[in-house]
């Protein structure tokens, strides 16, 4: 178990295994230790050198929005996973989706599936922000961006017609369309200087101005 002040000063927030090895200077194998920990079940390893205290010893848990920062970065959560958080889309969604700067990729662990899509250095820091909930603080697109973010992702957005994307909005996504009027054009004006998909992110902005 635990020794007090030791793994559970790191509980709900992702960890390394030289934080691990912090809490046990004495051991002449701190390895070996985060192996018997990893076996135990006390701490649940998300990727090589990543891991996070299990809460069900901790008492606290863990944001999974703050891990999938951390499992592989620089990134922030996004697309369809933000749009439900936002209640811009009525359907839940398992599978966390971030952006990143870096390739593709996905990873699958105990905690959940994540799944990081390679957006544009330029376009990357457009409608992002640092939030805070619960003491805990992570990256995450804005609603505007969230939205901007899933009609970069999708081949199949109507590019021309102003009434073909609004079907798209509502119809595809099944976006809220009520919301529209809420949101900053200048994040989505800011994302179409970006050089993709600029004329579907202004017919978007026609949409939200209507």
């Amino acid at each position: 178990m635990f020794k007090k002040n030791s793994l559970l000063q790191f509980a709900g927030i992702p960890i390394s295994g030289a934080d691990i090895k912090s809490c046990f200077p004495d051991l002449s194998s701190p390895e070996k230790k985060i192996q018997s920990l990893e076996k135990s079940g006390e701490i649940i390893r998300l990727k090589r050198n990543l891991f996070i205290v299990n809460q069900e010893l901790s008492g606290k848990e863990t944001d999974v929005r703050l891990c999938a920062n951390h499992i592989y970065g620089p990134s922030y959560v996004s697309f369809q996973w933000a749009l439900r958080y936002y209640g811009m889309i009525p359907e839940r969604v398992f599978l966390m989706t971030s952006a990143t700067t870096k390739r593709t990729r996905f990873f699958e662990t105990p905690i959940g599936n994540f799944r990081y899509v390679q957006v544009p250095a330029s376009y990357f820091p457009i409608g992002v922000e640092s939030r805070q909930e619960q003491g805990v603080g992570f990256l995450m697109a804005t609603r505007e961006k969230a939205l901007c973010d899933t009609i970069l992702l999708d081949d199949f957005v109507p590019n021309q017609s102003i009434k073909a994307l609004a079907v798209y909005l509502e119809e595809d996504i099944r976006l809220d369309m009520d919301i529209l009027a809420e949101l900053n054009v200048n994040i989505i004006e800011q994302c179409a200087q970006s050089g993709r998909k600029t004329q579907i992110f202004k017919n978007l902005i026609k949409i939200i101005k209507q």
